[in-house]
């Protein structure tokens, strides 16, 4: 299994997927397939997580709730002191390896001049809900929050599908023909004759329901394919991203982007539900006074 977020490998460089195979999953990156780029979502941000020196740690997704609540993966959270969220769509695209930033953004150690509290974010307070691998598939419990040092004010933010959107899809007929959209920064592309591309922006893509309940997914997790003409999967760095219910134009999060059985993000995608009445529970809980501003897209009947 193959977790969805990017480290840093070496002393200079944002670089390669992690691989951290337990078992036979590993978290997942970017967008690839056919992906477009997404100025449809200016909530979902790149994320950067730093270690106890302050040190570059790894990278992920993720989507503002509120101004000052992130939702990304629990094994994003997982280990880390802070973070910094971009939200630009091209956060890292001018990335140099040679002076180790982009200019435009400041990515990945600071905030460009003028962005901070509008289009980057800083936070030092960070959970997940209890996540402790990748060998308790299919309960990962990979869902973490991100609260905001600065509140980032937009005209729209993510929402959550409600509790149980998602059940009656295990039996529907025709769950094929069901379409989520993705939404991340990570790698588009990865083989071990061409290496890995990476942008560093904000791209998205659609793909198709596969399974509910399959034993990786069992309820937990959905299952998405995204092989086909116009369609697109994840891959490494796309951890914690949404998976939109619906087309491109949807913004109510039903998954978190989680995790893949391959190692170069081929194959089916799986995300953890959101829409799972604990979770929730669990955000309440997080969040406290916050949670009322969360909005719910109403249950699809």
């Amino acid at each position: 299994m193959r977790f969805l977020k990017e480290l840093r490998a070496g002393s200079g460089a944002l670089a390669v997927a992690a691989m951290l195979a337990v078992t036979t999953a590993v978290p997942a990156g970017a967008i690839t397939g056919d992906y477009v780029k997404d100025n449809e979502h200016p909530f979902v941000g790149l994320i950067v997580f730093y270690g106890p020196d302050g040190g570059f740690h790894h990278r992920c997704s993720g989507s503002l709730l509120t101004p000052t609540v992130f939702l990304t993966a629990g094994h994003c959270t997982s280990g880390v002191s802070s973070a910094r969220v971009y939200f630009q769509q091209d956060a890292g695209v001018d990335w140099s390896p040679e002076t180790g930033t982009d200019p435009d953004t400041g990515y990945p150690s600071a905030c460009a001049d003028g962005t901070l509290g509008t289009q980057c974010g800083t936070s030092h307070e960070m959970y997940n809900y209890g996540y402790t691998g990748m060998d308790a598939v299919p309960e990962t419990k990979d869902a973490g929050l991100v609260i905001l040092d600065q509140p980032i004010m937009l005209d729209e933010y993510a929402r959550l599908a409600a509790p149980g959107t998602l059940d009656a899809l295990a039996t529907q007929r025709g769950r094929q023909d069901t379409t989520f959209t993705s939404s991340g920064y990570g790698i588009s592309a990865a083989s071990p004759a061409a290496g890995e591309t990476s942008f560093r922006e904000r791209l998205m893509a659609q793909s198709k329901l596969t399974n509910l309940t399959s034993a990786s997914a069992d309820g937990y997790n959905v299952q998405t394919n995204g092989n086909g003409k116009g369609l697109g999967g994840t891959c490494t760095a796309d951890s914690g991203g949404p998976l939109f219910y619906g087309t491109a134009g949807s913004n109510t999060i039903a998954g978190i982007t989680s995790f893949n059985h391959n190692r170069y993000c081929n194959g089916t995608n799986f995300s953890y539900r959101t829409d799972r009445q604990d979770v929730v529970d669990w955000i309440r809980a997080t969040t406290g006074g916050e949670f009322s501003n969360i909005a719910f897209a109403p249950a699809v009947g």
